[in-house]
């Protein structure tokens, strides 16, 4: 039975080390979001605390009360809800996007890939493994942020069945067109729907431009947001990636057994 599912992106400015501040914002914007019948919400990358490297490790002991609050939520409005928090393990710091569905933590991805040009190969552990799961909205996987220039990792996910991919992001300028235009490649080239949500604002030195986007599968824009505080909406259609996916049949063309090992 093919369906269609309301998601949204809930893009703001987050206050550096404020985890109150933001979690506040993302409770009433998850109300917001839910009366306007979205089923799925992404928030952007470190949305509880930004990039407070000095203080992450402090701040992350927060990441369990913030999350049971995101639990009880999600259960109370009936909703998936993707975004990643620093969480703390044997005194490692990970950034770990973290998927509730209706008050379950169902699984966290850790960031594979560090942005060493912003140092956070020095601050935080990378995960090693990537996630595709069922949920109430449909099979998920999940990247961070910089996996977006590693499209090995999207193709492994289409592969295991992913049907949305969900990528929470702290993208600054000047990088804007590298962001919508791979974002467009990966809905493109793997047939699903992308939902990634960006900051916006000033963060430190750095410039969120937003641009939150939810594309379809066949990469058409459904909704792209601007450089401000906005909530988008769109209608992801499965029976129409059904459709697309049999008009143009990539995963049966592919040849793999020609590719050879990738170094």
């Amino acid at each position: 039975m093919f369906r269609k599912v309301c998601a949204a992106t809930i893009q703001f400015n987050i206050t550096m080390g404020d985890v109150d501040a933001n979690l506040n914002h993302v409770l009433a914007a998850l109300k917001r979001v839910r009366q306007r019948d979205a089923r799925l919400a992404v928030l952007p990358e470190m949305w509880s605390t930004g990039y407070a490297y000095k203080h992450l490790a402090k701040l992350a002991e927060e990441t369990p009360r913030v999350l049971t609050a995101l639990q009880k939520a999600s259960a109370e409005l009936g909703m998936v809800v993707v975004g990643s928090l620093a969480e703390k393990e044997n005194g490692v710091i990970y950034n770990t996007a973290y998927v509730v569905d209706k008050g379950e933590v169902l699984a966290g991805y850790r960031k594979m890939h560090l942005f060493s040009m912003m140092g956070e190969d020095r601050f935080l552990g990378a995960g090693d493994e990537s996630l595709v799961i069922s949920t109430s909205v449909g099979r998920l996987g999940v990247a961070i942020c910089y996996d977006l220039r590693f499209p090995e990792l999207f193709r492994k996910m289409a592969l295991e069945g992913a049907e949305i991919v969900c990528l929470p992001a702290e993208w600054p300028k000047p990088r804007q067109d590298h962001w919508r235009t791979l974002l467009l490649a990966r809905a493109i080239e793997n047939q699903l729907f992308v939902a990634a949500a960006n900051c916006c604002g000033i963060q430190g030195k750095l410039d969120f431009f937003g641009t939150s986007l939810l594309l379809s599968s066949r990469g058409v824009i459904l909704a792209e947001g601007g450089e401000t505080e906005t909530e988008l909406f769109a209608i992801f259609d499965f029976e129409e990636m059904a459709t697309y996916r049999f008009q143009i049949p990539c995963f049966k063309d592919r040849r793999p057994e020609v590719y050879g090992k990738l170094p």
